[in-house]
């Protein structure tokens, strides 16, 4: 079987929580060694972030999903023996990831302008909160902190809700999927020019930049607040129908859709003062109440037999208990089984690249606190553990 595209690399994750583990966890994903850098006592905080009360081998699940296909060396970067050996180990590293606040691996040593005299081919990588510059820069960075002080939480729920948060922690992620951008572009430049280089991004920039949509729009127009739907919100700035509307026995989204045919399809006579294309954003409140309370007459199967057949955008909404047992799901093959160092099992999902038509899984958990510093520090440098996959 083929190499994996980074496999020969090794990469050093000083990083906690989400955003930086989930980068190292993508280079992971993709061949790289990825050797965590943690405090000797507790280690990585996530270690001990609960979610649904789900643990393996004490660690919690969310670490094992987020630090699977990882070792782990514990060293302490305040003392000075366990600090020279982690040096010993940037020295050969090929990319190196933290997200310490602005200043502390300067401190530590460990800032870029240090390790790079120690290895001119490193590519270092940088997570911060909201950039090292600003009246921001010490501010916790944290994904709801985050989403909201960057406007995030306006986009959703109806005009009479509050803000609204995602429900998942989609700052960390996308900006841990920035990173991973910015480390391949540099390692590509490395093997063109044998020079290594700084990566660095923040929550809050990825933040923005998610929103770069309606970011440019109000910064071009009148820059007043975009509006959100009072119903059926999807999006501020799309015309009826886009939202998800309530049916007889579920729910239904609804896409781009020109409101005329819509009425059409779904026989609704109420719609039809509204078949001006000019109204359809200006009147979209009336609209959507309008469609809201037609589609709660039927079942979403009957009116996804209509729409679908017209080749309308439209898509039931599917909890998870019946998302993981229809053949759509099941044809994807995302989930994987991963093992603790202790034996025990976590069904979770897997890497979503596939390479060469290879789709990427590997058994191997996330690693115990330390179980790697011998090998790592203590020791000559052993191979790499099997890369993902094989």
């Amino acid at each position: 079987m083929a190499e994996l595209p980074l496999s020969g690399l090794l990469v050093l994750d000083f990083s906690q929580f989400l955003a930086g583990p989930s980068c190292a966890l993508r280079l992971a994903d993709l061949g790289a060694d990825v050797v965590k850098v943690e405090r000797p006592q507790g280690g990585d905080l996530c270690r001990q972030l609960y979610v649904a009360d789900l643990a393996l081998d004490g660690d919690s699940a969310l670490f094992h999903t987020i630090n699977r296909n990882k070792r782990s060396v514990a060293a302490d970067l305040k003392d000075p023996a366990d600090l020279e050996a982690v040096k010993r180990l940037v020295a050969r590293a090929d990319v190196m990831i933290h997200n310490f606040r602005p200043g502390v691996m300067e401190r530590l040593g460990l800032g870029f302008d240090a390790v790079a005299a120690l290895n001119p081919r490193l590519v270092y990588g940088a997570v911060s909160g909201y950039g090292d510059e600003g009246p921001w820069r010490d501010k916790p960075g944290q994904d709801l902190l985050v989403q909201s002080l960057s406007g995030f939480v306006w986009l959703s729920g109806n005009a009479d809700q509050g803000p609204t948060p995602a429900g998942v922690s989609v700052t960390d992620i996308l900006t841990g999927a920035h990173l991973a951008q910015g480390i391949l572009a540099a390692l590509v430049r490395r093997g063109v020019t044998g020079r290594g280089g700084r990566v660095d991004v923040s929550l809050m920039e990825s933040a923005l930049d998610m929103q770069f949509e309606q970011l440019t729009t109000f910064l071009n127009t009148d820059r007043a607040q975009p509006r959100r739907s009072a119903v059926a919100h999807a999006n501020v700035h799309i015309a009826a129908p886009y939202g998800v509307y309530q049916t007889a026995d579920g729910y239904l989204a609804l896409a781009m859709t020109p409101v005329d045919r819509l009425a059409e399809l779904l026989d609704c006579a109420a719609l039809e003062p509204f078949r001006d294309r000019s109204t359809w954003f200006i009147e979209r409140d009336a609209i959507k109440a309008v469609i809201a309370d037609h589609l709660m007459t039927r079942p979403t199967a009957d009116w996804l037999a209509v729409l679908e057949a017209a080749g309308v955008w439209a898509a039931e909404v599917m909890t998870w208990p019946r998302l993981v047992e229809h053949d759509a799901f099941k044809a994807l093959d995302v989930t994987q089984l991963i093992e603790s160092a202790g034996g025990g099992t976590l069904l979770t999902t897997r890497c979503p690249i596939r390479i060469d038509g290879r789709i990427l899984t590997s058994p191997r958990g996330a690693p115990r606190l330390g179980a790697d510093t011998a090998a790592m520090l203590e020791e000559p440098m052993l191979d790499g553990n099997a890369r993902v996959g094989e």
